[in-house]
């Protein structure tokens, strides 16, 4: 069994096979999460990040620090944050791994990744995680893309955590048909309501994927699904 709880944006806890993994964490900013999440209390086994913008990487470094989380990214993050004495695991498009929680595979995403302080990020990507029996394909922050439909040739997807806000990633259009790429019909929004730019119409959003035949799960911060 997997559990996944939203810590809103793109900030995701998961727990599987007794490990327990965080992703692109941007919490302590996060208004919406003030009194539902504390990083100081968070035990993480693994840190996968997307890509390097702040609002997926602000807490990298405190959670790190305090539980000695290895941080997977790319081959550019994990250096950026090897350099500063962080354990690390770097992977790149296309590579797989097997880690002791189940597999990892990084896959392309199309969006921009540079760090606050103007360093490269590399390319930005995305992970199918392959664990207790579930396969979940996690998007990061994406523009539809035609390499979408290479997932479903190799990975029989249990769900799909998509961006949903529009403005800086997919909008709702463009995330049903990333569903239908992908071939999953059971998705988790992310990247929406966190700034004014991205502010979605909830009941428009489940109504724009009923209709295709595909149930769109947004879930408050701090509630956990179960698969």
């Amino acid at each position: 069994m997997m559990k996944i709880t939203f810590y809103g944006q793109n900030s995701l806890y998961i727990e599987t096979e007794g490990k327990k993994l965080l992703v692109d964490p941007f919490i302590s900013p996060n208004e919406a999460t003030k009194g539902i999440v504390d990083i100081d209390t968070l035990e993480v086994d693994y840190i996968l990040v997307t890509h390097a913008h702040q609002d997926h990487v602000y807490d990298v470094e405190a959670i790190a620090k305090r539980t000695n989380a290895v941080i997977v990214s790319n081959a550019e993050i994990a250096s950026y944050y090897a350099d500063k004495g962080f354990e690390t695991h770097p992977m790149n498009h296309g590579g797989s791994w097997n880690f002791d929680f189940g597999s990892l595979k990084y896959v392309i995403a199309l969006h921009s990744s540079t760090f606050p302080d103007g360093k490269s990020g590399g390319l930005p990507g995305g992970f199918v995680l392959v664990s207790g029996g579930k396969t979940v394909y996690i998007a990061g922050d994406t523009s539809l893309t035609m390499d979408m439909k290479l997932i479903p040739m190799f990975f029989k997807l249990d769900l799909a955590i998509l961006p949903i806000g529009d403005n800086f990633t997919m909008g709702l259009d463009e995330a049903v048909v990333a569903a239908e790429f992908v071939d999953c019909n059971k998705v988790l929004g992310c990247h929406y309501d966190t700034f004014g730019y991205i502010e979605i119409d909830h009941d428009k959003a489940k109504e724009t994927f009923s209709q295709k035949g595909k149930e769109l799960i947004l879930l408050n911060i701090g509630e956990s699904i179960d698969l």
